[in-house]
């Protein structure tokens, strides 16, 4: 798929597959052009190049071309995009045919996204969770092929976040939806999804499984998206890197100068006066944090550490391997 605007290609031979009952995570930066591709799959913008079929269907192509309330999809928009002078029902239920299936529809949607009798509320009345959930039972009203999803949490508050994303997933899981998360976080990509796409500069860089995107990046610039990361120069000697935690072996022979990628989990600590690096900072989260180290050569890492180990800045530390390494020719 191509979408040009003007002089700036937004999406650029980009190609995705998407299983049914899958739930995908489209994550990229701000202006990789996920949006542009969520809005060329509901038929809300035309490309100049490239096929998209649905549930067997093709809705785009050069000669045809579904508008988007004929081509089945269900969508969740940033802002919710709810009728303020409607009621909760007849949001739900605005792309429903009028009768008695319809009513019967809405209140099993309402039930399903766990807001079984706000029908008659207005939504200035419902939190953002709610408000949330409410957008949702309408896109799952006309039981679509596929729901997309555009930055579905970005305007809850952050104590929000987690309770509703798992809300929505259960939602989907029940619903047995297909569906595409477009979302700038990794954290909720990895935690949300079946499978993760990593979008840059209007391409699909990779697609896989939330552990393969994390532990086997198909590059540096995804391995540095996804996740925290330490990057240390060295020389790749086939299948082994040498740099100045030493000789390290790696999955993939590379020969020449390289970047060697090490996951901060990966770094073990032990307080040791003999150690060879330094603790000179902490960042701490409560659930885990990050400590900074200096080594003897110059070399500054972080290592993630769990809640209680003890940090005293300028004590010594014993740094350890254990976990993936990951090398790249040096760029």
């Amino acid at each position: 798929m191509t979408k040009r605007y003007g002089g700036v290609t937004a999406v650029h031979d980009a190609s995705l597959e998407v299983a049914a009952g899958t739930l995908l995570a489209l994550l990229g930066p701000s202006g990789c052009g996920k949006t542009s591709l969520l809005r060329l799959i509901a038929g809300l913008e035309r490309p100049q190049a490239g096929t998209i079929d649905i549930a067997g269907r093709t809705v785009e192509s050069e000669a045809v071309h579904l508008p988007p309330e004929r081509r089945q999809v269900g969508l969740v928009f940033q802002e919710y995009a709810l009728f303020p002078h409607l009621t909760v029902a007849a949001n739900v239920g605005f792309g429903l045919r009028r009768g008695r299936a319809r009513a019967r529809r809405v209140q099993d949607v309402l039930a399903r996204v766990g807001l079984e009798g706000a029908g008659d509320r207005m939504p200035h009345e419902l939190s953002g969770g709610q408000q949330q959930r409410v957008a949702l039972a309408r896109a799952l009203a006309p039981e679509p092929r596929l729901v997309m999803l555009d930055e579905p949490f970005s305007n809850l508050d952050p104590s929000l976040r987690g309770e509703v994303r798992r809300e929505v997933r259960r939602v989907l899981r029940a619903a047995n939806a297909t569906a595409v998360i477009v979302t700038h976080d990794q954290e909720e990509a990895l935690s949300l999804a079946d499978e993760v796409a990593v979008m840059m500069h209007g391409r699909i860089l990779q697609h896989a499984h939330p552990a393969a995107i994390y532990r086997r990046p198909i590059s540096r610039r995804v391995a540095e998206f996804v996740g925290d990361i330490n990057v240390i120069h060295g020389r790749g000697v086939g299948r082994a890197v040498v740099c100045d935690l030493g000789t390290i072996p790696v999955a993939e022979e590379i020969m020449g100068p390289a970047d060697v990628l090490i996951r901060p989990e990966a770094l073990q600590l032990t307080l040791d006066a003999g150690g060879q690096a330094l603790q000179t900072g902490r960042q701490f989260f409560g659930h885990d944090q990050m400590i900074e180290l200096e080594f003897d050569s110059g070399l500054r890492l972080a290592s993630r550490v769990g809640p209680t180990f003890r940090f005293a800045r300028g004590a010594r530390v014993r740094v350890q391997l254990d976990g993936d390494v990951l090398a790249f020719p040096q760029r």
